[in-house]
């Protein structure tokens, strides 16, 4: 790690900047100094803290979540092509989200948290198929086996999805809008849903970090060292699919943002995961705050769903990454 503390301080002040961008700027001009302007102009804190300040909350927990899941991914299964969203984990929570949805569930004794605990067990069930399915083609787990895998049971829950689609009436716009990606229009109470699962899945994923440094040289030279590796795998993968599923049951399918702020970090500061994770996490939060500021004004006042930025920024990325690998060179 080059340098964790400027690390640390560089990647805060870029997020301190974006949450200020992302509150001040839209339709309506909001001055900064609303949040501390106890005399400010009554419509502006009503704007700031009923729209703006719960709307950058949620992009910057859903951005981090993602971006600390494909860290843990990437560092578990030692590519950086792996993500929540290319192993197909988005699908599967996005799965038991609108199967939440479409059924209308809802469990007395979760009540709020029902959508993030059924897009959470969504997400875990499709991680431990596609690795049970890539495991029984290919013994060694090979990257490509297992990223193919993601792919091809990401598309067949797509098609799931599809069916629901086509069988819903009137909860038909909100899926859609699961669909798309978007945080826009959430309030407070999406904060509440998402907020203990990060904290959750974002403590199981840094209590590992030392042992994701020691599974980089090889689950045997891991072992070596005293790493209970089924054990920690476990926990991992479970940790990811806790962030993911909670992701996507307030936000809907964003893609790419496991892939490019693990790998744009680990390029920038190293690949040392006792500060990747942590590093990832606040850069994942400042990515998808600007990538929904952009969705909000770009092509004002239309709104853009904020998975289209992503994979408009996503995309180009995985392929640059895909070329690298292919052609022998250091992702």
């Amino acid at each position: 790690m080059r340098n964790p503390l400027i690390a640390y301080i560089v990647s805060a002040a870029v997020l301190l900047t974006a949450v200020g961008l992302g509150v001040s700027i839209g339709s309506v001009h909001v001055p900064i100094s609303t949040l501390w302007n106890q005399g400010a102009d009554t419509t502006a804190t009503n704007i700031l803290w009923k729209i703006r300040m719960p709307r950058v909350i949620l992009a910057g927990l859903v951005g981090a979540s993602l971006a600390i899941a494909g860290a843990a991914f990437q560092g578990l299964l030692k590519n950086p092509l792996a993500d929540p969203y290319t192993l197909g984990v988005s699908s599967g929570a996005s799965v038991g989200a609108v199967m939440t949805l479409f059924f209308g569930i809802s469990i007395p004794f979760l009540g709020l948290y029902t959508l993030p605990v059924f897009s959470m067990v969504g997400a875990a069930i499709t991680m431990f198929v596609v690795l049970g399915f890539a495991k029984l083609v290919d013994r060694g787990l090979n990257m490509e086996t297992i990223i193919l895998t993601g792919i091809i049971f990401g598309s067949f829950l797509g098609s799931v999805l599809s069916l629901m689609i086509a069988l819903t009436g009137e909860e038909l716009r909100q899926i859609i809008g699961w669909l798309l990606g978007s945080v826009s229009m959430r309030g407070w109470n999406y904060i509440n849903m998402i907020l203990p699962f990060t904290i959750i899945g974002s403590f199981l994923l840094w209590m590992n970090r030392r042992e994701l440094n020691a599974m980089l040289f090889g689950e045997d030279r891991a072992k070596h060292l005293g790493v209970d590796v089924k054990r920690r795998k476990l926990v991992i993968l479970i940790g990811g699919s806790i962030l993911t599923g909670a992701a996507v049951s307030v936000s809907g399918t964003i893609g790419f943002v496991g892939l490019v702020v693990p790998h744009m970090t680990r390029l920038l500061w190293g690949s040392d995961h006792r500060h990747l994770l942590t590093l990832s996490f606040m850069n994942g939060a400042t990515l998808l705050i600007i990538c929904d500021l952009l969705a909000r004004t770009i092509i004002s006042p239309t709104e853009l769903p904020v998975g289209v930025i992503t994979a408009l920024i996503g995309a180009p990325v995985f392929a640059f990454i895909f070329y690298r690998q292919r052609k022998g060179g250091t992702a």
